[in-house]
């Protein structure tokens, strides 16, 4: 999967997703839970299975989406500290 086709899910695709036999592992992969620290996915992955329980609507799939989102940004944030300070120690 590449990050293009990842990145380009909506609401509307999760939610058309949520009928499928294998949805809880469709919508992670498509939200890169695997991007995220170890809590955020575990905790997305609850937030996605509790959504396909519960039936969830378009707003819930948003959310989810724009929580996946800000989870792998902070992710990537700290990835990109501690390769900077790794950095620094380096030429010190």
């Amino acid at each position: 999967m590449t990050k293009n086709d990842s990145s380009t899910i909506t609401a509307a695709t999760v939610v058309a997703l949520r009928n499928e036999p294998e949805a809880l592992r469709l919508i992670t992969e498509k939200l890169r839970v695997k991007e995220m620290g170890p809590a955020d996915h575990i905790r997305t992955k609850h937030e996605v299975k509790a959504f396909l329980e519960a039936g969830g609507d378009l707003a819930t799939a948003e959310r989810i989406i724009t929580r996946a989102q800000a989870r792998r940004d902070l992710q990537q944030a700290h990835r990109e500290e501690l390769t900077q300070r790794q950095g620094q120690r380096m030429t010190q």
